[in-house]
């Protein structure tokens, strides 16, 4: 009789392993082994709790043959787990029946098990975490049958809990599938970064306060004990015209600037206005030739709902800020109108203005700066964006595809992160209700048409750069980080893809690929045909710009370019999208999430509401009027305490090409692997080089501080 050593391997997490009954079976081409229990007490099998984290089997046959069968799932209750040996297959190389009848019934129990649902009209599609619920009282997932709750309104665990400013939709929180929820040492840690720094400003009495400040020098004491370098530079400088302009290129939100080669009818600057700030020699047209004329565009903020906090009525609005590239290589703002429409309400506000002129109209940017980078740029470009490309992932590939080998690392917890942001921050009466100008309403609002107007060409880093026509601007460290990751990341995925797909064919032909992406169109861009971008033509020569800006006379040629694919026809295709997804998986966040307690914690600097509607006249604005329209105490301190904890990665982190999990087994692909991790490394050493010689160091896109995925 032939004799199989088994050696099963439990993960590294807290309570991983069980003393609950597991048995093992071999099955071959031949015929199956008799069911074996595994008793051999251990780390493996020791007191923990009714799951169990199985990270790998590995199987010692009768000939000295070792065989590895990746694993890595929590397993609870009473169910039966098949696994396949770790060489990664697409369905095309499977032609056993029994492997393809094994990939079929993976995917239909994943498909019960993670479920799409609408959020609100104009979204991407998010998990359903009700349908966990419902697994978790039949018989089919666990021995020990739970009660469902009865139907109740859909608000009705959405409440106050004590110590919490703003209700929480505590059913949401209950049930999470085991293999997407935060560990215990990843939860535990976010809990204590949230409670001493809550406690702390209720004792104070700051979450509580409502009113103005008094002073602008009373918002420095809200963190005295939780200071960064960049965060105590903000402090210092955020009035300044210099690190205003600065922000575009290396703050929260380096993806608004656009150049211009003319102006927009919208924006009637002119060279009157600002050609004493362009110095002699030039003129605005100079500079709208040489390329020194960049835009940022809030236009998407013109229709924002407005919302009431405290019982007050709050104020949006949609400027258009003007910059200018100096001969120095520093980006200055030239003129700021607070609305999109030009007129004697809506005047264009100049750095020869007041002080107090010039710092409102520079606030209430930074104002719409907030609106646009946390619910678009950063919630759902990244997040919401990601969820769904996780959720197709674990739907529509089996656990043996290259690509769900692939991608599985970087959709570690974003699926529950998305769950408690949702329970907490885009609830009714959640933070967002609490701190914004334009509340949940708005929030709805600006998403459905930020996700509307979002195209390939945003969504690919090189492409959206190049569109944007700001490969030039100097010190762009957000860019030539970036870049560098993405050259990383698309030459790793190009390795893999090539090793597993050869041909065009090969693509064409693998159902389970096609599935996926097709689930990627429909559900994260609502299979909208019209997603490229539109590239605009003048005498011969290229400028991408955003289709919204207009040109009067008829120079320009409207081409459109390519949308997000609903079906790959290309190894080369493939490797594009694979590489935008990991990339917004991982590098994309860290820029638009890691700092935002740096450059928020002043909250000046990133106001979340504005409590005075935008001046319609200048020669106004006085320090008294200043601190009157700024965020009350209590709306800025719920406000930094949410820049607080989203800036601080909880424990249990995975950086960027960091693979624990050995899901390829094969040695090509962990040659590649290696291959990452080096060029990884090399950037990380470069950046850090770099950084020695700035006042203001660019770290966000240092790899080690980049996590694998959306987790926080």
């Amino acid at each position: 009789m032939a004799v199989y050593r088994v050696r099963v391997t439990t993960g590294p997490y807290l309570r991983a392993g069980t003393l609950d009954n597991i048995s093992v079976t071999l099955v071959g081409m031949c015929g199956e082994s008799p069911k074996q229990l595994l008793d051999r007490m251990g780390r493996d099998f020791a007191p923990g709790s009714d799951s169990w984290y199985c990270s790998h089997i590995c199987v010692n046959g009768p000939d000295g043959t070792l065989s590895h069968f990746p694993c890595y799932q929590w397993i609870e209750g009473y169910c039966t787990i098949e696994l396949r040996p770790g060489t990664a297959r697409t369905i095309c190389q499977d032609s056993v029946p029994l492997l393809l009848d094994h990939r079929k019934r993976e995917l239909q129990a994943r498909q019960e098990c993670y479920c799409w649902k609408v959020y609100a009209p104009g979204f991407p599609g998010i998990v359903d975490v009700s349908n966990f619920e419902e697994m978790e009282s039949n018989k089919k997932f666990a021995l020990t049958k739970t009660t469902p709750r009865a139907d109740q309104d859909d608000n009705s665990g959405n409440r106050y809990l004590p110590g919490f400013p703003m209700k929480i939709d505590v059913p949401s929180l209950l049930h999470m599938e085991p293999n997407i929820r935060y560990s215990a040492t990843k939860t535990t840690s976010l809990i204590f970064n949230a409670i001493p720094v809550s406690l702390g400003m209720k004792l104070r009495g700051l979450i509580d306060r409502k009113g103005s400040w008094k002073k602008l020098d009373d918002i420095r004491n809200i963190f005295w004990c939780h200071k960064t370098v960049t965060s105590e530079y903000v402090t210092e400088h955020w009035c300044e015209d210099q690190f205003f302009g600065y922000q575009y290129l290396n703050g929260i939100n380096p993806v608004m600037l656009h150049r211009l080669s003319s102006l927009p009818s919208k924006l009637p600057v002119t060279n009157d206005m600002v050609g004493p700030l362009l110095g002699p020699g030039t003129c605005l047209q100079t500079e709208l030739q040489r390329g020194n004329i960049f835009l940022a565009d809030y236009w998407i903020l013109a229709e924002a709902p407005v919302h009431c906090l405290n019982g007050r009525q709050q104020y949006v609005a949609a400027p258009l800020c003007l910059l200018w590239l100096n001969p120095q290589g520093t980006l200055m703002p030239l003129a700021i109108q607070l609305s999109q429409t030009p007129g004697p309400d809506s005047p264009i506000f100049l750095p020869t203005d007041s002080d107090w002129d010039w710092l409102l109209a520079k606030t209430w940017v930074r104002n719409s700066e907030f609106l646009v980078h946390e619910h678009n740029t950063h919630f759902l470009c990244t997040h919401l964006l990601c969820e769904a490309f996780a959720m197709a992932t674990l739907r529509q590939l089996p656990l043996c595809h290259p690509i769900y080998k692939l991608l599985l690392p970087h959709t570690r917890y974003t699926l529950q992160v998305n769950t408690i942001a949702r329970a907490t921050l885009l609830n009714p009466e959640g933070l967002v209700d609490k701190v914004t100008s334009i509340g949940r309403q708005g929030l709805l609002y600006l998403m459905s048409a930020g996700l509307a107007h979002f195209t390939y060409t945003n969504f690919c880093l090189p492409d959206s750069l190049q569109a944007r026509g700001v490969l030039a601007i100097p010190n762009y460290h957000y860019r030539d980080d970036g870049l560098k990751i993405w050259a990383a990341i698309e030459s790793f995925v190009s390795e893999i893809v090539g090793y597993y797909y050869p041909s065009d064919a090969s693509v064409q032909q693998d159902s389970e690929l096609q599935a996926w992406v097709g689930e990627i169109f429909d559900q994260a861009f609502l299979g909208r045909e019209s997603s490229g971008s539109l590239t605009l033509v003048v005498r011969s020569k290229v400028e991408a710009i955003r289709f919204i800006q207009e040109r009067d006379d008829g120079d320009w040629i409207v081409v459109e370019t390519e949308g997000f694919p609903r079906r790959l026809c290309t190894p080369k295709e493939l490797v594009k999208f694979l590489t935008a997804i990991i990339f917004n998986c991982s590098a994309q966040h860290a820029a638009v999430n890691s700092g935002q307690h740096d450059f928020g914690a002043w909250m000046p600097n990133a106001p979340s509401s504005m409590r005075q509607p935008p001046p319609q006249t200048k020669g106004t604005t006085t320090l008294k009027s200043y601190l009157e329209t700024l965020p009350e105490v209590n709306v800025t301190c719920n406000n930094i305490l949410l820049f607080w904890l989203v800036s601080q990665e909880p424990k249990d982190q995975r950086p960027l090409g960091t693979y624990p999990d050995q899901h390829f087994t094969e040695e090509a692909p962990q040659r590649s692997i290696a291959a990452f991790q080096s060029r990884l490394a090399q950037i990380s050493r470069d950046i850090r080089e770099r950084n020695q010689g700035l006042a203001l160091p660019y770290a966000y896109l240092d790899p080690p501080l980049i996590e694998n995925s959306v987790s926080i």
